[in-house]
């Protein structure tokens, strides 16, 4: 590996801890707004295996808020796009791209690397439950992003267990979910603490029964909170990564 590469996170990092980090095994599940930029953090962090699952490919929609999203790769895999940019910033770097929906019908496939810690930037109600719901089942450290559309204010942003959020949508229908599955806490998650914004016209408030995007219109979603969202998970698993080696 190049000598200077991570030379400002060596001097950041406790001792040893590059290293450490360069064995970390970590999976974003979701290459959007948010999982895109994680995948960032993580890469530029000094994390030195990833694998990145998304089904999706870039739309010209995204151009705004995602950092893979350019024109040039309108029409091509999230999840295809987004390791080579990995491999662009650290060539050392192991990444694996899977094409793939997360769900239970493929969650012994996808749950199989033996990772260190799993990102939840999943957009999809019933397949976010799912890999939280998993990952605690297999003791896998996760951290899940809620709702980062329709918001404006950078300073809002917060890191805390799910059961203690408020004024947050999704995180108000995944506790519930989770809480009919047994699990009233223990997942560490990003929201915002931003005042509830009115929805628009042609957009219906979320129901109660976990079919969170099934159920509006597409919200708007800016420059800055998704891959804030994003960045603070990245900034979370490395600092408890690092923690963990100590």
């Amino acid at each position: 590996m190049s000598a200077d590469r991570f030379d400002r996170l060596e001097l950041l990092y406790p001792e040893g801890g590059l290293t450490v980090l360069q064995k970390r095994s970590v999976a974003v599940f979701g290459i959007g707004g948010v999982g895109s930029y994680a995948a960032e953090g993580l890469v530029r962090g000094g994390v030195g295996q990833l694998t990145l699952i998304d089904f999706d490919t870039v739309d010209i929609t995204n151009l705004n808020r995602q950092v893979h999203a350019v024109d040039a790769t309108v029409g091509h895999s999230k999840a295809v796009v987004m390791a080579e940019r990995c491999r662009a910033i650290n060539p050392d770097i192991v990444v694996r791209a899977v094409e793939d929906k997360f769900s239970a019908d493929n969650e012994e496939s996808l749950l199989v690397g033996g990772y260190d810690y799993v990102l939840d930037c999943i957009d999809l109600v019933t397949s976010k439950l799912h890999l939280i719901e998993s990952c605690l089942k297999r003791d896998i450290p996760v951290i899940s992003s809620m709702g980062a559309a329709n918001k404006v204010d950078p300073t809002q942003v917060r890191v805390a267990d799910l059961a203690l959020t408020r004024k947050c949508r999704l995180a108000r229908i995944v506790r519930k979910e989770l809480r009919k599955r047994g699990i009233h806490d223990g997942v560490k998650v990003v929201y915002s603490l931003e005042e509830f914004r009115s929805l628009q016209d042609g957009r219906r408030q979320a129901g109660d029964d976990g079919d969170y995007q099934d159920r509006r219109a597409p919200l708007g979603s800016s420059s800055v909170i998704p891959p804030l969202f994003g960045l603070t998970m990245a900034g979370e698993v490395i600092r408890d990564l690092l923690a963990g080696s100590e």
